[in-house]
């Protein structure tokens, strides 16, 4: 074992409990900043429910059933009203894949009096339940969602960098000059799938394309971002071959 002082990218130790905990991890959806989407031609007062895996990687860790209305949240930064340069998720006259269950297409959206998009009104495709189409076309895109009257309202900690240098007080001796003010945020107004609230205290799970979030010991419904989906250490890697 060396002896000599070293530094070890953060990126590196992300990489390891990425890998780790996708192996474990039960996968849920959460959508952190909602927005309204409502499915125009979904038959008023159906519910279904769709049959989808608890993990990939561990085919015995089963599936859960999730409900699935014409009231739905997405995640706001999924839909764009006026969509830059390969931005492939919802707009209006576009069609994305719902995880898991259908084909919808974008139609109109309503806004508050400050002109923020507050839902989205859409239509779904009875064809292409299971997230499949029939005659064989293909979307770019698949985001996930959470039924609307079945949600349940959790709290999430996001977490960045502690500190805003690579070495915190190499410019001025001191390493609390270099704290990251913005390093924790708080969110309170994010949506779950029902089954999220059979969470065990310390639990992980997968948020599907958000990270993996560690449930807090003592607060009921408060998740922890441990670490994101994107492998940092992969592409640094990449960049130094």
């Amino acid at each position: 074992v060396s002896k000599t002082n070293s530094r070890q990218a953060i990126e590196e130790l992300e990489s390891y409990v990425r890998r780790d905990l996708n192996k474990v991890a039960q996968r849920r959806m959460a959508v952190l900043r909602p927005i309204k989407l409502t499915l125009t031609n979904w038959p008023e007062g159906q519910v279904e429910y769709f049959e989808l895996m608890n993990n990939p990687e561990n085919p015995d860790d089963g599936t859960r059933k999730v409900a699935f209305t014409g009231e739905l949240f997405i995640e706001s930064e999924d839909f764009a009203e006026v969509p830059p340069p390969k931005f492939f998720r919802l707009s209006l006259g576009r069609e994305v894949r719902l995880r898991g269950a259908y084909f919808v297409t974008a139609t109109d959206l309503v806004t508050d009096d400050q002109g923020n998009v507050v839902e989205v009104l859409a239509t779904y495709d009875p064809a292409s339940k299971g997230g499949n189409s029939p005659d064989g076309r293909k979307v770019k895109s698949t985001i996930h969602w959470v039924c609307r009257p079945y949600a349940v309202p959790v709290n999430v900690a996001l977490y960045d960098r502690l500190f805003t240098t690579t070495v915190p007080g190499d410019a001025t001796g001191e390493p609390l000059d270099d704290l990251n003010p913005d390093s924790r945020e708080l969110l309170n107004v994010c949506l779950a799938e029902a089954a999220l609230a059979e969470t065990e205290p310390g639990e992980v799970v997968q948020f599907e394309r958000l990270g993996y979030f560690a449930a807090d010991p003592q607060q009921e419904l408060f998740f922890h971002r441990t670490v994101g989906l994107r492998d940092e250490w992969a592409a640094i890697q990449k960049r130094q071959r």
